[in-house]
């Protein structure tokens, strides 16, 4: 018999999306992704990209606080003898993520961690293909497996990432760490010029570095970035090595050129990666329209509905624009009433 509803992926959209169809009687099925070497490379292990991250201090709901009491009443004990400890600016990661997977299960949500590998959606019910070698049938489906930032591959970015490596300005810009520091933003598109002026809101200088001579960025950004006095563009320079210390974290960096000049060391506290996201679409195999930057196409202004009747799609595996936490689980709420909404006027639900 198929499933009413199987939700892909397991961040905010994911679980989120879970507890509006728990609570709705959908009774969903969550594919969170299977534990292997293969995704943790990927970036793509169950809980999503804030299992990757310290504290979270722009969730609403979450303030400055000692949160070990309340998280020893909200989740298994097994579960919080992993977390690491409390922060104090905020909520960690991996603890929000646990406490939005435990409020999905106390509804009824049904998980299974193994990914899935493979669709069927040129039919219906649609057919899903598990890692497990199992097969799944739904009525209805939601796409929420996010987007994985894209990292240099160095050694040293691996060892420093969330002591002073980020891929996420706005995540983690204002933390302690960062402020009053010179800081260094990777890239040279909209993504990094925006990053970069972002964080002179918090940073003593900016140095955008850049692999080229001319900024990728559209004209107004780039013009933006040349006039601001906090930002310092650094040309035809690329990240050789990120410098640091397991007391400090990031310290400096080491840039390369790309025209023959002698390398350049920086002192800065934090470097920020801001050359492009990854969205998670490789499983559906092209039976789903996406943009020009693959990310899945929403079909309907303000809606979550798909190119294909029946899926809709939520968080970051659509959003090439904000990819925060918050707007993430908001539009896995959209996903799921839409859901509900599409399965009732169908006559299953």
């Amino acid at each position: 018999m198929a499933e009413k509803l199987i939700i892909v992926g397991s961040g905010p959209a994911a679980w989120t999306a879970a507890i509006y169809a728990a609570r709705a009687a959908l009774n969903p099925l969550v594919f969170e992704g299977a534990i292997s070497e293969e995704n943790a490379r990927a970036g793509k292990l169950p809980l999503g990209q804030l299992a990757l991250t310290t504290e979270v201090e722009n969730f609403p709901g979450f303030p400055k606080g000692d949160l070990s009491g309340y998280l020893r009443t909200a989740l298994p004990p097994e579960i919080v003898a992993g977390l690491p400890a409390d922060g104090t600016h905020g909520i960690t990661g991996p603890a929000l993520m646990e406490l939005m997977r435990q409020q999905a299960k106390n509804f009824g949500t049904r998980v299974i961690t193994e990914d899935i590998v493979g669709v069927d959606f040129r039919r219906h019910p649609f057919l899903l293909f598990a890692s497990d070698g199992k097969s799944y049938e739904a009525l209805a489906v939601i796409i929420a497996t996010g987007a994985r930032a894209n990292y240099l591959g160095l050694p040293s970015e691996e060892r420093f990432r969330n002591q002073g490596v980020s891929a996420c300005a706005v995540c983690d810009g204002a933390l302690p760490r960062f402020r009053n520091r010179p800081l260094a933003v990777i890239g040279g598109g909209d993504s990094a010029v925006e990053e970069a002026t972002y964080l002179t809101n918090f940073a003593s200088k900016v140095y955008l570095v850049h692999r080229r001579d001319k900024l990728r960025a559209s004209r107004i950004l780039a013009d933006r970035a040349l006039q601001h006095p906090k930002i310092q563009i650094l040309w035809n320079r690329v990240v050789e090595e990120i410098l640091g210390n397991d007391t400090d974290g990031v310290t400096g960096v080491r840039l390369a050129s790309t025209v023959g000049e002698p390398p350049l060391e920086l002192e800065v506290a934090g470097v920020f990666l801001a050359i492009g996201h990854t969205p998670n679409t490789d499983f559906l195999q092209g039976q789903v329209e996406l943009t020009e930057k693959g990310y899945i196409r929403w079909v309907v202004p303000f809606r979550t509905y798909t190119s294909v009747d029946g899926v809709f799609a939520a968080g970051d595996v659509a959003d090439d624009r904000y990819r925060q936490a918050v707007t993430a689980a908001a539009t896995g709420c959209m996903a799921a009433l839409d859901a509900e909404r599409w399965l009732t006027e169908k006559g299953w639900h």
